[in-house]
């Protein structure tokens, strides 16, 4: 829980002191970058706390811990429900403080919630992922480098605004992106509105979390 709650604090650092010293010293307008800034912030929450839930889990296999489970009153979808609820809960006050600390883009508390809520979605589904993909630690290590990477489609999406940005909407972490991107530069300035990035996102985000978590419990079977 320690590990969890350190990097939250220092991505809101980053975001309230240390880039805007940055850049102005650079003279750079800090206002240009806002919604880059403010993604690449709050994305990296869910992917931090999704690899580390996702190695919670893998230790929990190594050590057998979910074929005990089995055998207890506690069966294996509340003890997996436990972690993810909790993973999903703490992803969801880190993304929080570091969009309302940062206090870049003027984002409204509403809205921090909102893409809060969207962004953290995607932490369960990041362990699953794991863990579906992975036998031990070596390989789950690899797939979470692996899955790291998909952070680089969102952040590219931000720059453009036309039908091409859909080429990035696989990643779940796009729509959350998109949505930032929408509010800070002004919806309608992009090619889908606010609404149709959030609510396309969270089906969908909610959907893949659906289809990892029963292609996982497939697996446990084997």
């Amino acid at each position: 829980m320690t590990f969890m709650l350190f990097y939250p604090i220092v991505f809101g650092l980053i975001g309230r002191y240390f880039l805007p010293w940055t850049l102005e010293n650079r003279g750079l307008n800090i206002n240009i970058y806002a919604d880059l800034i403010i993604v690449i912030l709050t994305l990296f929450i869910p992917e931090i706390y999704g690899a580390l839930v996702g190695f919670s889990i893998l230790d929990d296999r190594d050590d057998n811990i979910l074929m005990s489970v089995k055998v207890t009153p506690l069966n294996i979808h509340r003890f997996l429900a436990f972690r993810l609820v909790i993973v999903f809960i703490l992803s969801f006050l880190g993304c929080i403080y570091v969009m309302k600390f940062s206090d870049i883009g003027n984002l409204i508390f509403k809205d921090i919630v909102y893409i809060s809520f969207l962004a953290s979605l995607s932490a369960p589904m990041i362990g699953l992922l794991i863990n579906l993909f992975s036998k031990n630690k070596i390989e789950g290590f690899a797939v979470m480098k692996g899955l790291g990477t998909l952070i680089v489609f969102p952040i590219i999406s931000l720059f453009f605004i036309d039908k091409r940005e859909l080429f990035f909407s696989f990643v779940p972490a796009f729509y959350p992106a998109k949505a930032i991107s929408s509010i800070i530069r002004g919806d309608g300035s992009l090619y889908l509105t606010y609404n149709q990035y959030y609510f396309i996102g969270l089906v969908y985000v909610i959907l893949l979390n659906i289809i990892v978590y029963k292609l996982f419990i497939q697996k446990l079977k084997v």
